[in-house]
C-alpha cells in the first residue's frame, strides 16, 4: 500500500497515511467512511483517510437537499477527483514492460491512422482515447495469458499481469500518436491547391518539430497547468475512471465492468445503422420531412450533410457525431450552459447575416469554408480562382488581384472568425479576471528571487535534475492525486527544454527545406505566441473542458507581419497554432498519468515516442485519402463520409490572411470587423465581472463570456442535426443525474461514456477501410427510404430540399 510523502521533507514517508481505513464504512465505489454525528445529530460521512491531510474536502452530504439520509452531492473539482477515482497508488507496479512498448507501438500506429481518417470527414471528430483503452487493455490481458510465465521468456516478455501503470502508459503513447498533426493540413493543402509535394524526409520531420514544439513549452508549465486540484481537465474522467474500473479488485467493479461491456456491444452494432446502412438517422426532422421544397427550411432544420443547414430541432441518432468533439456525458454542467446561450445565439445571428444580405450573403452559399468570386451569385456559385493569384513562388501578384477582385467568404463563416476572435481576447481577460492566482504561477520565474537563484552558478547543474519545491500556498493547491506521484523521480525540466531545443532547430532547417516562404524571424514570432496561448488556453481547457480553435488569430498576425505569402500563412501557424494544440495534449496526458500515478519518465518517453509514429503515419495515411478522394474534398458539400472542409478553411484563411489581409481585414476593409473584434473582446467579460462584485449573490460568475461569444460561430461547418440529442444528453447526465442520482453518476457516467466512444470508434474504423472507401472504391448501401443515396444523388439524407447551386 502506498504511502503519503511527508510535506516538510517532500519524499516518501512512513507516516500512517494510508489508504487503507480501519473499521470504515465501503461507500460502493472503493473507497471508505466513517459514520459521524453532525450538529443535527443524523449520521454523515465522515472520511478519515489521507484527504483530511491533503486538506481537501470530502465528497458532500446535504441531507436537506437530497430529502433523505447520506444523499452525495458532487459540487466542485476537489470532491469530483476524490469521488470519483480512488486516491491511492502502489508504487512496485511496473510500466517498463514488453507488452507496454508491443501495444504502446502498434495502437500508436493504429490511432494515426484513424485520427487521418477522421480529419476528412464532414464533422470534426476525434479518436477517442477511451477506443484506445479498450483495445489495449484486451490485448494486454491476452498476452499476458499466452505468453509462457516462467523461463528466459516469462522473466523478460509476460513478468507479472497485465497493469494498470502499463496499461496508463500504452493509453498515453498511442493517445499521442491520434491526435492529427496540424502540419499534415499544410501538405494536404499543398498538395490539393498547388501542385507541391514536398519529400517525404522533409515532410515526416516536419510534422514531429511542429508537435514536439508544443510539448516542450507546455513541458515547462505543468506546475502551473497541471498539478494544482483546480486544473481538473474533465475529458480524463471517463477515461480514468475506466482504467480503475478494469484493474481494480473485481468484486468492486463487477458492476461497472458489466454496464460497461454491454453498452460497447450495444454501440458497436448500432452505429452500423447510421453510419452506413440507414443514414436518415443521422438526423430527423420532421420540418424537413414536412416540407421539403425550401431552402430556408434547409438552411435551419436540415443538417445531416456537410454544411447543409443548422440542424434546429433534428433529433440526431448518431452517437458518432453527438460525442464528436467533446461527450456530453462528461462535458462540465457551467460549460454546457454557456455552450447553450451561444448556440442559441448562434442561430439568431447566422439567420440574421444571411437573409439580411450582410456581405452580400446570398450570392454564396450558407455554409462553405471557400473563398468565392464577385461573379458569385445565388443560382451559381462561383469559387474564387486562387491559384491565378499567385506568381510561380506562391506570392500575391498585385496585377492579377485587380483583375480577379478581391474574394467573398461565406457570411457565416465569416461570422464565425469574427466571434472567434471575440472569443479569444475575451479569454485573456476572462481568465485575468476570474483565475489570476491559477496562472500567475507560470511567470514566477521572472521573480527577482527566482533571477537571484538563476545567477546562482550552482543551480545551472541541469544534468542533476530534481523536483522543484513548492511554496506553502502552491503546496495547499495540490491535487492529492500528485502528492502519490511525489514518490518518483520526475521528468526535469532540462528534459522538456532540450526538446524545445530540438524542435526549433528541426523546424527551422525544415522549413527551408520545403520552400515555405516564411522567415527565420517570423518562426521565432510564432514560437512566442504559442507560449503565450499555452498558458491562458491551456488553464481555460483545464478548467472548463472546453478547447479553443485559436487559429485565425494566429493568421491574422502572420498576414500582417508577412504580407502576400499564404504558403508562409499556413506554415506561421502551423508553429504558432498547432504548438498550442499539442501543449494542451501533453497537458492533459499528463493530468491522466497523475491520476493514473503512473511515473513522470514514463509518460515522457511514451509521449515522444507516440508522436514520432504518429508524424510517420499520418503523413502516409494523408497521401493515401487525397489521392483517392480529390474530387470529393475539393467539392463545397462533401459527401456524409469524406469532406474537405479542414483544408478548405485551412487554405481559404491563408489565402485571405496570408495573401490579402491588408484588403480585406483592414480598417476599411470589407472584413473589417473581424479585426477589430480582437479589441471589443477584451471588454467583454467586464460588465458581468462589475455586475458580480456589485452584486455577488446574482449568479453572473456562471457565465463565461468567451465560450459563450465563441459558440456564436460554432455551426459554420460540418454535420449540425446532432445538437439537440447533445444538449439533451448532457443535461441528463450534468443536471439531473448529478444533482438527484448522484451515487449513480459517480459510479457508472463516466464509465458509460467509455463504453460508447468505444463500441462506436470500434465500428467506424472498421467501416472506413470496409465500405466508405477509406483505402480506395466505396461501397454504397443500395437505395431506399432510409438511404436516399445523399449528394451523390442530388439529395440530402433528411429530405431537406438540395441547394443545385452547389452542384
Amino acid at each position: 500500500m502506498a504511502t503519503i510523502p511527508d510535506r516538510s521533507e517532500g519524499i516518501a514517508s512512513d507516516v500512517g497515511h494510508t489508504t487503507a481505513y480501519e473499521g470504515d464504512k465501503k461507500d460502493g465505489y472503493g473507497h471508505s467512511a466513517s459514520i459521524s454525528k453532525d450538529s443535527s445529530g443524523s449520521e454523515s460521512p465522515k472520511a478519515t483517510n489521507e484527504k483530511a491531510d491533503y486538506g481537501m474536502a470530502a465528497p458532500a452530504y446535504d441531507e436537506e437537499e437530497a430529502g433523505h439520509t447520506g444523499k452525495l452531492r458532487v459540487e466542485n473539482a476537489e470532491q469530483l477527483v476524490t469521488s470519483v477515482l480512488s486516491v491511492d497508488d502502489d508504487p512496485t507496479l511496473n510500466a517498463w514492460t514488453f507488452r507496454m512498448w508491443f501495444l504502446g507501438l502498434g495502437l500508436s500506429l493504429f490511432g494515426s491512422v484513424l485520427s487521418t481518417i477522421y480529419y476528412f470527414k464532414p464533422q470534426t471528430v476525434f479518436v477517442s482515447v477511451i477506443f484506445l483503452t479498450i483495445w489495449s487493455y484486451i490485448l494486454g490481458e491476452i498476452m499476458a495469458k499466452i505468453i509462457p510465465k516462467r523461463g528466459f521468456i516469462g522473466r523478460w516478455f509476460n513478468p507479472h499481469k497485465f497493469n494498470h501503470k502499463e496499461h496508463a502508459a500504452i493509453v498515453i503513447m498511442s493517445s499521442a500518436a491520434a491526435t492529427c498533426a496540424l502540419g499534415t493540413e499544410v501538405l494536404a493543402v499543398q498538395r490539393l491547391y498547388y501542385s507541391a509535394s514536398p519529400n517525404a524526409g522533409a515532410s515526416i520531420f516536419l510534422l514531429f518539430s511542429s508537435q514536439c514544439l508544443g510539448y516542450g513549452i507546455a513541458g515547462l508549465m505543468r506546475k502551473t497547468l497541471v498539478y494544482p486540484t483546480k486544473m481538473l481537465y474533465p475529458i480524463n474522467l471517463p477515461l480514468n475512471t475506466l482504467l480503475e474500473t478494469l484493474h481494480r479488485d473485481k468484486s468492486e467493479t463487477a458492476r461497472r465492468l458489466k454496464l460497461f461491456y454491454i453498452m460497447f456491444c450495444v454501440l458497436f452494432v448500432w452505429e452500423a445503422f447510421p453510419e452506413y446502412i440507414m443514414p436518415l438517422m443521422t438526423g430527423v426532422s420532421i420540418f424537413c420531412l414536412a416540407k421539403r421544397d425550401s431552402l430556408v427550411f434547409t438552411n435551419l432544420f436540415g443538417g445531416t450533410n456537410g454544411n447543409e443547414g443548422l440542424g434546429l430541432l433534428s433529433w440526431c441518432m448518431d452517437w458518432q457525431y453527438i460525442a464528436g468533439t467533446q461527450s456530453p456525458l462528461w462535458f462540465p454542467l457551467q460549460t454546457l450552459v454557456n455552450n447553450l446561450v451561444g448556440y442559441l445565439l448562434c442561430i439568431c445571428v447566422f439567420m440574421g447575416v444571411y437573409y439580411m444580405n450582410i456581405w452580400n450573403a446570398q450570392d454564396f452559399p450558407f455554409l462553405s469554408q471557400l473563398l468565392f468570386s464577385n461573379t458569385s451569385n445565388s443560382t451559381v456559385y462561383q469559387e474564387y480562382n486562387q491559384t491565378a493569384l499567385l506568381d510561380s513562388n506562391n506570392v500575391l501578384d498585385p496585377a492579377m488581384l485587380d483583375v480577379l477582385g478581391i474574394p467573398y467568404f461565406a457570411s457565416t463563416y465569416a461570422t464565425y472568425i469574427l466571434s472567434t476572435n471575440l472569443a479569444i481576447t475575451a479569454t485573456f481577460t476572462h481568465m485575468f479576471l476570474w483565475n489570476y492566482k491559477d496562472i500567475s504561477t507560470a511567470w514566477a520565474f521572472a521573480s527577482w528571487t527566482n533571477i537571484k537563484k538563476i545567477m546562482n552558478v550552482e543551480n545551472w547543474k541541469f544534468w542533476q535534475g530534481g523536483r522543484q519545491p513548492l511554496s506553502a500556498e502552491d503546496e495547499a493547491a495540490l491535487d492529492p492525486h500528485y502528492r502519490l506521484m511525489l514518490a518518483y523521480k520526475d521528468a526535469p525540466n532540462w528534459w522538456y527544454g532540450a526538446v524545445l531545443i530540438f524542435s526549433i532547430i528541426v523546424g527551422l532547417v525544415c522549413l527551408y527545406e520545403v520552400d515555405s516562404t516564411l522567415p527565420w524571424w517570423a518562426f521565432f514570432v510564432a514560437c512566442g505566441l504559442a507560449v503565450i496561448c499555452i498558458l491562458f488556453f491551456g488553464a481555460q481547457y483545464a478548467i472548463t473542458g472546453f478547447q479553443f480553435i485559436i487559429q485565425p488569430i494566429i493568421q491574422m498576425i502572420g498576414g500582417y507581419l508577412h504580407p502576400g505569402y499564404p504558403v508562409a500563412n499556413m506554415y506561421f501557424t502551423l508553429f504558432g497554432y498547432n504548438a498550442v494544440v499539442q501543449g494542451q495534449l501533453l497537458l492533459k496526458d499528463l493530468k491522466i498519468a497523475q491520476y493514473a500515478k503512473l511515473p513522470p519518465r514514463v509518460t515522457f518517453t511514451a509521449q515522444l515516442v507516440g508522436t514520432l509514429v504518429g508524424a510517420i503515419f499520418n503523413y502516409v495515411m494523408m497521401i493515401s485519402i487525397v489521392d483517392n478522394q480529390r474530387e470529393i474534398l475539393l467539392s463545397i458539400e462533401g459527401t456524409n463520409i469524406w469532406s474537405g472542409q479542414n483544408v478548405q478553411q485551412y487554405n481559404s484563411q491563408a489565402i485571405a490572411w496570408g495573401g490579402l489581409a491588408k484588403y480585406m481585414f483592414s480598417v476599411g476593409g470589407r472584413y473589417e470587423w473581424v479585426t477589430l473584434a480582437f479589441l471589443v473582446g477584451f471588454a467583454i467579460p467586464l460588465p458581468f465581472y462589475f455586475l458580480h462584485r456589485l452584486f455577488p449573490r446574482a449568479g453572473f460568475w456562471y457565465w463565461n463570456t468567451a465560450i459563450i461569444t465563441y459558440y456564436i460561430g460554432w455551426l459554420c461547418v460540418g454535420i449540425n442535426s446532432s445538437i439537440m440529442t447533445y444538449f439533451a444528453v448532457g443535461f441528463a447526465s450534468q443536471w439531473f443525474m448529478r444533482k438527484y442520482h448522484p451515487e449513480w453518476f459517480v459510479k457508472y457516467n463516466y464509465i458509460l461514456s467509455a463504453a460508447m466512444d468505444g463500441g462506436t470508434q470500434v465500428l467506424v474504423f472498421i467501416f472506413t477501410f470496409a465500405v466508405d472507401g477509406g483505402s480506395g472504391a466505396a461501397v454504397a448501401f443500395p437505395t431506399y427510404w432510409g438511404n436516399n443515396g445523399g449528394t451523390g444523388d442530388g439529395m440530402n439524407y433528411d429530405y431537406c430540399m438540395f441547394n443545385p447551386a452547389n452542384g
